[in-house]
């Protein structure tokens, strides 16, 4: 049997998991921030009032063709709320100042989260 490895020395599967690795991040376009009770208090931390006025103030209107942000109820004190964000929304809430709590990443929403700003999820 001829020897499959490539002149690097990886075989095909190597190359295959390597690249599926890199797909499967490209994929997870929602980011999972959590946000505490004193966090929710804050509203300033409600992405629909804060990042509205943010975009409209810089002048960055046709970002709101591109965002969106579902939330959903969390289930403790240090997770009141989560925020499902995608890139867009999360660059434009950086460059807000927020320093969110980043708690994971998802291809999509849960089917439970509610749309609080933006465009709904679409393939």
């Amino acid at each position: 049997m001829e020897d499959t490895r490539s002149p690097s020395g990886d075989t095909s599967n190597d190359v295959f998991f390597r690249l599926e690795a890199l797909h499967s991040a490209d994929t997870l376009n929602y980011r999972i921030i959590v946000q505490s009770e004193s966090e929710v208090r804050d509203i300033q931390n409600a992405p629909a009032i804060s990042m509205s006025y943010f975009i409209t103030e810089s002048n960055q209107t046709k970002l709101l063709t591109t965002l969106s942000i579902y939330s959903q109820r969390g289930e403790t004190s240090d997770q009141v709320r989560l925020l499902y964000m995608n890139d867009v929304a999360f660059s434009i809430w950086k460059a807000m100042g927020k320093e969110p709590k980043i708690i994971g990443s998802q291809h999509r929403p849960p089917s439970t989260a509610l749309l609080t700003f933006g465009i709904p999820f679409s393939e």
